[in-house]
This record gives structure tokens, sequence and C-alpha cells, in this order.
């Protein structure tokens, strides 16, 4: 999930295409090894006890072999994961800025009325958000391939995508509903913490005038509260996701286990280190993206005037 990007120039379609894929594929690259630690962490359900029982957990198979192998099994499920991640950020990236556009055009008087003149604008930020995290359902598939990947390699093994997709069928889009819900407070307290900091902290009205500094700050403020405040949701939605077609489980009855034999903090399992790459993760990924569609803009269009 991305901050908002908001500007005063009018990049071309491809240029935003090309920019937010550009910034999803780069950012895939450095953090999905991280991505694939807070997932086992988060689906393990057992008790880990010291150094020998976290390595076993992190890395599987390859526990007992060397450093390079243990880093290569860090990117199980790359390819599910390289097309979530890109359609993803040009979901997000494309898709918030419109959203909130038509919220200023047709719902902003009533924004106004409820929350008055000076919280308006960072709530139509925080609702946009919201609801285009609640439209990235139609992704789940490619997530959920990702996670299995990631969490049960070893049950997948010797099978193609194909077979992969033809065996889990429907199934891919089980838990959309705790997707759902998940996405909806993570993502507007993502854009909402962001266009707070950025409005109440920093004292911005244009947020595109803000510094990398601010920018800084203003993405970790807002993912810091996006993961937390999704963090029970996105353990539950990791589990029910993790399962093989015939181990399906659903969401309650998953809660219900969690709570009987590991506890309330179980909810929060893996929330450190998603904390701990979420800043330099969103700041990489907006910085990368703030750059790259002004530039492909240019490049595909010589002529145009700023």
């Amino acid at each position: 999930m991305s901050p908002p990007i908001s500007s005063n120039r009018k990049e071309s379609g491809s240029a935003r295409f090309l920019g937010s894929a550009s910034s999803g594929i780069l950012e895939l690259l450095f953090f999905h090894p991280i991505d694939t630690v807070a997932k086992r962490l988060m689906n393990n359900q057992g008790k880990v006890t010291g150094l020998s029982g976290l390595n076993q957990v992190i890395f599987k198979d390859a526990a007992s072999r060397g450093t390079l192998s243990k880093y290569l099994s860090l990117f199980p499920g790359l390819g599910f994961a390289a097309g979530y991640k890109v359609m993803q950020r040009i979901y997000k990236f494309g898709g918030q800025p419109y959203i909130n556009d038509y919220l200023n055009k047709n719902h902003k008087s009533s924004f106004q009325s409820v929350f008055g003149d000076r919280h308006a604008k960072t709530i139509m930020h925080a609702s946009a958000g919201s609801l285009i995290g609640i439209g990235e359902i139609v992704l789940l598939p490619l997530d959920a391939l990702k996670i299995k990947m990631q969490t049960n390699a070893a049950s997948f093994a010797g099978q193609s995508y194909l077979q992969i997709i033809r065996q889990e069928g429907w199934g891919l889009y089980r838990g959309a509903s705790w997707t759902a819900a998940r996405n909806a407070p993570g993502s507007f307290a993502l854009f909402g913490g962001s266009a707070v900091t950025k409005e109440f902290f920093f004292g911005l009205e244009d947020y595109s005038k803000a510094t990398f500094f601010q920018n800084f700050i203003a993405s970790i403020a807002g993912a810091v509260a996006s993961i937390t405040v999704s963090a029970p949701l996105d353990v539950i939605k990791t589990r029910i996701q993790a399962r093989s077609a015939a181990q399906a489980e659903g969401g309650f009855s998953i809660v219900k286990k969690m709570i009987a034999q590991e506890g309330f903090g179980s909810f929060f399992k893996g929330l450190t280190p998603k904390i701990l790459v979420v800043g330099p993760k969103l700041v990489f990924s907006f910085t990368v993206a703030q750059q790259l569609i002004p530039l492909f803009d240019n490049l595909l269009n010589p002529n145009k005037t700023a």
C-alpha cells in the first residue's frame, strides 16, 4: 500500500503506468525477501524457541544450508509476487487520485458539512484510499498464490503455475471478505495518516509541495498506522490463504483456534518485521514513482509543456 500521490502536473496515462510499474518491480526486488519472512512468521502456529527455532521458521528446508541458499529460499512465488506487486502499484497509484477527484467534484460539500473545511480534504484522501483498498480484492488470486508459495511451497512442488491455479480454482478468492475488512481501515489509515501529517504537522495546503523529508515522515506515519490497525485481520487473511484447497478453513474457525491455542498476542505475529520494513519500503516506492512518472512523461511527450 502507498501514500497518496498528489501533483499539479497532468502526466499521461502511459507515463503513470510505466512509472508505477517500474516502482513495483524495483520494490519487489529489494523487499520480497523481507515480506517472505513476515508471512512465514505470521503463518507459524507454534512457539518459536531460540535462534534455531527462528531459523527453521524463516528458512524452512534451507535452514541447514549455506548463506546464499538461505537467501535464495526467501524468493518463492516470485512470478506471482511480480504480477501482484506491479498490478497493485498501478492500481494504487492510478486509482486513488481518480476517486479523490470524484469525491472532490461530487461530494465535497457533504464532507465539509460533516467534518468542517479544515478536515474535509484529509478525510476525502483517506476515504478515497479506503475505497481503492476494498476494490483491491480483484487482485486477490495473485496475492493468494504468492503467499502459498512463500509459506507452503513444498506442497506445490513439481506443479506448473497452471496446474496450481486449476487445482485451487475459486479457492484463490478464499478470504476475500477478510481481505476487504483488512484493506478498508488499513488503506484509510495509510492515506489519511499521510495526509494528516502533511497538512497538520507540516502545515502544507498543497501536498505536492512536500519535500523529500516531509514525504518520508508522512509515509512512515501513515504506514505504521495502517499496518498496526490492520495487523489482526492480516494474520487471519494470511492463514486462510496459506492453506491448500484440501486444508481450507474458515476465518472464524481460525480466530477461535488462535485465541485458544496461541493467545491474543498471535494476532500481531509478524508485526515487528513489517513495521521495520514498511517505512523504507513505502518511501522507496513513493520516491521512485514520483521521479519516474514525470521522467517517462517527458520522454513520451517531449513537446509537452508543464
